[in-house]
């Protein structure tokens, strides 16, 4: 019996996710934000050859069993560096990524599971001048971006993944074999990506960087964050520190949050009940139970949030989230 199976990471540049000058090419137009990748995925070698992600890390493999015992594996996966654009308006040439090599060490084989890894990633094929944190302080060569994904296939053919590990930025989404977004990188941050990332501080140096990796929203969550971020007039943006909390239960609130960035615990009571992360909607249930906060909502990473008002978005699908919210009811 053979047994196949997949693990994908998309990386892209969400909105808003550069600040202070860098931002400045992308505000006025050679450079661009990505679109969100859709759900289910489409073609990888069309999503990477039109520019319209930043890389894919498809780590693809097998196993064959007898008698119950895994005889034979194989690893069939490999990166996809997608291409930069840049231009106006309709005008834009697309730029090559330059790779890195594919890193794939030898697979944890027992006769039960075989546990298979992949790194890929390489950067931009354009310069980046900028400050570092650390010696020689000054580069213009871009830092690199990667994943580094693992999969375990068992004998039963039942299979379990893990995001090892990836670039601060940009944005990583991670989606199973039939196309379909289960998890998402909760983090992302450009600043520690484009001062500390490089040298030994990659995995082709001797280091990789964490990921802390959430499950995703809903898809009337992702309707509406579109409907918050392009629906109107620009959002206020709200940052806070690991610690802190964004709201406290029982405080009175007419705000509506969309999680941008970084994960929030939801706390009824002092008891954390949940994580959530990027493209959560929140605050919803103050909004139409008469003003009170029901939960506290803390940052366990640095977190951003877009504020939108009660008035962007309609009572009836304000109801629909939030009857998935109400996780003090849940077992």
């Amino acid at each position: 019996m053979r047994y196949e199976s997949e693990i994908i990471s998309v990386s892209w540049i969400p909105s808003e996710a550069i600040p202070g000058m860098m931002r400045l090419p992308f505000d006025l137009g050679p450079v661009h934000y990505d679109n969100p990748p859709g759900d289910p995925l489409g073609a990888i070698s069309t999503l990477a050859g039109s520019g319209t992600v930043r890389f894919v890390n498809e780590l693809r493999a097998w196993v064959e069993v007898e008698n119950g015992w895994i005889v034979r594996h194989g690893h069939a996966g490999r990166g996809w560096m997608g291409k930069t654009k840049l231009g106006f308006g309709s005008r834009k040439i697309l730029f090559p990524t330059i790779p890195m090599r594919d890193l794939c060490p030898e697979p944890e084989a027992g006769k039960l599971s075989v546990r298979f890894v992949q790194t890929t990633g390489g950067r931009v094929a354009m310069p980046l001048p900028r400050k570092l944190n650390r010696a020689p302080f000054v580069q213009i060569v871009p830092p690199l971006v990667w994943t580094t994904l693992a999969l375990s296939i068992n004998a039963d053919g039942s299979t379990t993944h893990d995001v090892v590990g990836a670039s601060p930025f940009p944005r990583h989404w991670i989606y199973d074999g039939s196309g379909r977004l289960i998890q998402k990188v909760a983090v992302t941050d450009f600043k520690s990506w484009s001062g500390d990332i490089f040298g030994e501080r990659t995995p082709w140096g001797s280091e990789d960087s964490p990921a802390f990796v959430t499950e995703v929203e809903t898809a009337l969550e992702r309707e509406l964050s579109q409907t918050i971020m392009r629906g109107g007039s620009k959002p206020q943006f709200r940052k806070l520190t690991a610690g802190q909390a964004l709201v406290e239960q029982g405080q009175p609130g007419d705000e509506l949050f969309l999680l941008m960035d970084g994960v929030l615990s939801v706390e009824v009571d002092g008891k954390p009940l949940a994580e959530v992360g990027p493209g959560a909607i929140l605050g919803e249930r103050a909004l139409l139970e008469g003003g009170t906060r029901t939960a506290t909502l803390r940052a366990l990473t640095p977190v951003r949030v877009a504020v939108a008002t009660a008035a962007q978005i309609s009572a009836e699908a304000l109801a629909e989230v939030a009857s998935g919210h109400r996780r003090e009811e849940k077992p």
